[in-house]
């Protein structure tokens, strides 16, 4: 009996998560419906799924269809009836065999759909685990995640916990390095590449005679995220205590998702001025070669549901230019004002202070961090070195580390 449409979408959303960790779930049943449009697929777990006809077709794993090597696909949208049904269907324990309207054949194995069900709960499952979402707030009271330098570097489940730690909590210290340069080269190593910016692929924190950034001063430093002024800020930053001085120079760090939370009840003007007005941010000078860079960020910017995903702000390279009515200038600052107020209360800032082979670890795009000032010596007093990592690259990493452990284990 052909099933409804309707009828099918609310059983596909009942798909259920149970069985073993591998996913292994054998096929009970499997059917053409809906004028051969979708395939049902009932699961022995009891969960049943929908899939349509175009999408088998799109994604058939055949040779002529499918590069394995590189599990990339090969068939063009070109060569893609969008109106496709099946034609015959057969299926076993282990696999479903469909036949298309010119005799292309195409065989998909059980596992690999039951990942991919298009029901609300199995989408949200996939998600989880492709992006690893979840994400601990914190304020004052912040645990540091600490880990070995050296064990983070040879272990693959120390490397994964720190990965898996900096994504959840935003920030992890690693101890144990050496107190010299190129530390954070080998975490670069460790995760497969760092990110080249006009400062070098390494950089230096310390204080300079004509300094092009005001981190290289001795002066405090506001809260902010490295280098809004660029449209695509890098992800995670590294820093390599490798002097420190005996007074001042305390870092400060804030989760800006918390403060956006907190920002959105106590003000939602505020907020929503914060996450809609474009700001110009821009940076000029010579270091890694000469530049001159601009570009517009929201402050807090938002994806298509809603959620805060990145915090775009530095106040020193906030430019003079303005791109708004003169009428929204006095409410951004307003805005503003307040938005910086939440991150320096004490209930929202966490303050520590880098010892000499400490690394910490820290996702850009969430915490905005600080330092204390402190007094200018005849010689360097405080010396860190910093480096980038995109998240694409970090998030690769974790997931092949991930796979990994899974697979020993």
């Amino acid at each position: 009996m052909v099933l409804r449409l309707a009828h099918l979408e609310q059983v596909a959303d009942r798909i259920s998560l149970r069985g073993p960790r591998s996913m292994h779930c054998p096929i009970q049943k499997a059917e053409a419906v809906e004028g051969a449009q979708l395939m049902h697929v009932v699961w022995h777990d009891g969960a049943e799924s929908l899939y349509p006809a175009v999408w088998l077709r799109d994604n058939c794993q055949c040779p002529d269809c499918y590069l394995d090597s590189a599990k990339a696909r090969k068939l063009l949208i070109e060569a893609l009836d969008v109106n496709i049904s099946i034609k015959g269907l057969t299926f076993d324990r282990e696999k479903v065999y469909i036949t298309w309207p010119n005799e292309h054949y195409s065989e998909f194995e059980a596992d690999w759909l039951k990942k991919r069900c298009f029901s609300q709960q199995a989408r949200e499952k996939l998600r989880r685990e492709l992006f690893l979402p979840e994400c601990q707030y914190w304020g004052s009271e912040l645990r540091l995640p600490t880990l070995d330098f050296e064990d983070v570097l040879k272990d693959d489940e120390h490397a994964y916990k720190w990965l898996s730690s900096l994504k959840k909590v935003g920030i992890v210290r690693l101890t144990g390095a050496s107190d010299k340069r190129g530390e954070v080269l080998k975490l670069g190593k460790r995760i497969g590449f760092l990110y080249l910016t006009f400062y070098g692929h390494t950089w230096q924190v310390q204080d300079k005679i004509d300094a092009n950034n005001v981190a290289y001063t001795t002066g405090k430093l506001s809260f902010h995220t490295d280098y809004p002024a660029l449209h695509h800020p890098p992800g995670v930053q590294l820093l390599h205590c490798i002097k420190q001085t005996v007074t001042g120079g305390d870092s400060e760090i804030v989760d800006g998702f918390n403060v956006c939370r907190k920002l959105k009840e106590k003000n939602p003007r505020a907020f929503q001025i914060l996450s809609s007005t474009f700001v110009d941010f821009t940076d000029i000078g010579v270091d890694y070669c000469d530049f001159s860079v601009q570009s517009k960020h929201k402050i807090i910017e938002l994806d298509d549901k809603g959620q805060v995903i990145r915090i775009n702000f530095n106040n020193a390279t906030r430019d003079t230019v303005f791109d708004v009515p003169i009428e929204r200038v006095q409410p951004f600052y307003a805005a503003l004002k307040e938005f910086v107020d939440l991150m320096n209360c004490k209930e929202s800032k966490f303050t520590f202070k880098m010892n000499p082979g400490d690394v910490i670890t820290f996702d850009n795009w969430r915490l905005l961090h600080g330092r204390r000032s402190y007094e200018a010596g005849t010689e360097i007093s405080r010396h860190l070195e910093g480096a980038y990592a995109d998240w694409d690259v970090v998030m690769s990493r974790l997931r092949i580390l991930r796979q990994s452990i899974q697979n020993k284990n």
